[in-house]
């Protein structure tokens, strides 16, 4: 849609958002593991009612008007950064920009110190990346405000895992009874372990795939199945989610070659024609064309790559209204 016509939707004069059951009392997200089913769907719901409120993103709230959302980010991002950014702007928050590079850091300041400046500045939230795992879990015991996680090392991408449930919610209905193969770099992954947490938690069966060096036959240990045969699994599932492989965070090369890799791994016009009809093909980004996926799969009709994105702002929208709102349903809308 241009942007011309974004201008002339007609904004509602008012939104009853869905009630915020009692027992929601979470004051951070820092991962899907410690979320119940209902907890994980209340957010869902939540995304889906502001992405329509909000008229697919282009319109704003009040919902957060007054408060401020400190994005720090210690490690490169494109999609989640920009995406936690235009949330807390659909809400009406200020947002605070932080990049480790060329700030007090780098000049020798500790990692606390700088998160305890930057909450001084009468913050309500940090959106925190770090390489580190726990950083997240840190920095909730040392600072005062609401912590969203947003990839802590490979431990955990709580966001990412949701806007992956919601996008198959939307095309699907449910999660439960689908079969879900997490393919790829399974064991640096913070997408994969989110996606493992929810997905089992709304009754989905997941399979983890890729070479041996990648997937550990450990991960059974989490209720999941392993496999290292792509085109063993594909008649049986109803969704991919092609995971990036992580050279960045790999020592040594885990396979012998990125060609080897695209042959045995790689979502390919052949494989889609092997795939049930209604495959979802999925991928969180960024996308190696050539590895993971050829183009006409990532452009092609069974990919939803683009509609996660857009479902990463409702799913963030959703997750800061619920951790620093929550108090009055009815709302006004201004024009973006």
């Amino acid at each position: 849609m241009s942007s011309e016509s974004a201008l002339t939707l007609p904004p509602p004069r008012s939104l009853a958002l869905p009630k915020i059951p009692p027992h929601w009392s979470h004051k951070h997200l820092l991962g899907l593991e410690h979320l119940t089913a209902d907890e994980i769907t209340l957010i869902l719901d939540f995304a889906e009612a502001l992405h329509g409120a909000t008229h697919q993103g282009r319109t704003k709230l009040d919902l957060l008007k007054g408060r401020t959302v400190a994005n720090l980010f210690f490690e490169n991002s494109t999609r989640t950064r920009n995406s936690f950014s235009l949330a807390a702007k659909r809400l009406g928050a200020d947002t605070v920009e932080f990049s480790s590079s060329g700030s007090s850091v780098a000049k020798g300041e500790t990692f606390i110190d700088t998160a305890k400046t930057i909450e001084a500045m009468l913050v309500d939230a940090v959106v925190v990346r770090h390489s580190s795992p726990g950083t997240p879990h840190m920095l909730a015991n040392h600072l005062k405000c609401s912590i969203v996680n947003a990839g802590d090392g490979p431990h955990e991408h709580p966001t990412q895992g949701l806007l992956d449930l919601l996008t198959i919610r939307q095309h699907r209905g449910s999660l439960a009874g689908l079969t879900v193969a997490l393919v790829g770099d399974i064991a640096h992954s913070r997408t994969a372990r989110s996606n493992i947490w929810g997905l089992l938690k709304l009754g989905a069966k997941v399979i983890v795939c890729g070479p041996a060096t990648l997937v550990s036959k450990n991960w059974e240990k989490l209720g999941v199945e392993v496999a290292y045969d792509l085109d063993k699994i594909l008649p049986r599932c109803d969704v991919l989610n092609l995971l990036r492989i992580q050279f960045e965070r790999q020592a040594i090369r885990p396979f012998p070659s990125v060609h080897e890799y695209m042959l045995l791994y790689a979502m390919n016009k052949e494989r889609i024609q092997r795939s049930k009809e209604d495959i979802l093909i999925m991928a969180p980004g960024p996308i190696n064309r050539g590895v993971e996926l050829t183009p006409e799969v990532a452009d092609g009709p069974h990919s939803v790559i683009l509609e996660q994105v857009t479902n990463g702002i409702a799913v963030r929208m959703a997750t800061l209204w619920l951790l620093l709102g929550g108090l009055n349903t009815a709302v006004k809308h201004d024009a973006a």
